[in-house]
């Protein structure tokens, strides 16, 4: 994976590439951010900038021989450590028993968390695990000497399911052998070793923005701009999120939405029955989706009130529906009691209440609300 296809993270490049451009990469690193923050892609790109034998400016080339084994993870020199479960009785959880299924669950995406990669390889009911014997052959491989002659890196993704075993690596840590780095990935470093913090150089990661993630679907042809700039306001910083929902929304949220506000604000009482029956049978993750993006521009049309001077980061249309929504005789209390509204109804749908049920009488609190009447008491 090159540098240029990891989904923002420009800080966390910057830092790697200066590091590396006044030769003081440390030999072990640890990127320390949530879940879809992009620490398994951005190891892997940091790995394959390494073996790169003909660095394109401050990227690799994507075409060497080096570029082409760590793209496949197929390099001899990477070394890969994940949570992994035993296959059957009698075995350790190694990852060289499931490396050939890690590729492919990469090669799928490498934004997905270690849930769906337990997933993708049948744990069921297991918890994943790093076990001691994984750690002693992380020490082995890399006390070997490089099979082409360079650097040799290991990764280890999700460095918290190392455990009290991850005492083993210290030494190795602290001392790898020479032409080695180490890359440990982490969403939560308040369950990693202190001794390991200590001993790695953290580099960390920040959400995403809504504009690299709309940016990063769309550069992957999976979604048009305006169903990725809707997507990414969702994922909440998080690029495996945005990939989950993009999967749910079936097609373009506003057009409901601007006609269901519509009926809201001019009491059509006979077009909020039709929408509670028609978004009722979209799905319940199409109906979180719907009800979350609605949140979204009540949000921005609180912060259009009261800072219009700061641009609305939506597609024209949405922006443009904002501004007339801030622009309508309606209290603050009032659009706090919709956002108030909302989630409680996302709360319910989670939790199978009947969906056509809910959508009707979160209608009706929704125009009791924007008439400016206090909703009444159930």
């Amino acid at each position: 994976m090159l540098l240029k296809d990891v989904v923002g993270q420009w800080h966390a490049k910057e830092s790697f590439l200066r590091m590396w451009e006044h030769n003081h990469l440390p030999h072990a690193l640890l990127l320390a951010g949530r879940e879809g923050s992009g620490g398994l892609p951005l190891a892997l790109a940091f790995a394959q900038f390494l073996f790169c034998s003909e660095k394109s400016g401050r990227d690799a080339c994507g075409k060497c021989a080096g570029c082409t084994k760590s793209a496949r993870l197929e390099h001899a020199d990477l070394h890969l450590t994940f949570p992994a479960i035993s296959p059957k009785p009698g075995t350790k959880a190694l990852s060289k028993l499931f490396i050939q299924e890690f590729r492919e669950f990469v090669a799928q995406t490498p934004y997905s968390s270690v849930f769906d990669w337990l997933q993708f390889i049948d744990a069921e009911n297991k918890q994943g695990n790093i076990p001691a014997e994984e750690c002693r052959e992380i020490i082995d491989n890399l006390n070997l000497k490089s099979y082409e002659g360079g650097k040799k890196v290991q990764i280890i993704w999700m460095a918290e399911y190392l455990g009290k075993e991850g005492n083993i690596l210290l030494k190795l840590i602290e001392e790898p052998p020479a032409d080695t780095v180490l890359i440990l990935v982490a969403e939560n470093t308040e369950e990693v070793l202190p001794t390991i913090l200590s001993r790695t150089q953290i580099i960390r990661l920040a959400p995403l923005s809504a504009a690299d993630i709309a940016q990063g679907l769309a550069d992957r042809s999976l979604a048009d701009p305006r169903k990725a700039a809707q997507v990414a306001h969702l994922a909440d910083g998080s690029f495996s999120e945005a990939l989950r929902l993009l999967q749910h929304a079936q097609n373009d949220m506003f057009p409901e939405v601007k006609r269901w506000f519509n009926a809201v604000f001019t009491g059509n009482g006979p077009e909020l029955v039709k929408f509670a029956d028609e978004i009722s049978k979209t799905g319940r993750e199409q109906q979180k989706n719907l009800l979350q993006f609605v949140i979204q521009l009540l949000e921005q049309t609180i912060r259009h009130r009261y800072l219009p001077e700061v641009a609305i980061p939506l597609p024209e249309e949405e922006a443009a529906f904002v501004r007339k929504l801030a622009a309508q005789k309606i209290g603050f209390e009032a659009i706090s009691g919709m956002i108030g509204q909302l989630s409680a109804s996302i709360y319910h749908i989670e939790r199978n209440v009947h969906g056509k049920t809910e959508l009707l009488a979160l209608s009706i609190r929704m125009q009791y609300l924007a008439q400016g009447r206090p909703v009444p008491e159930v």
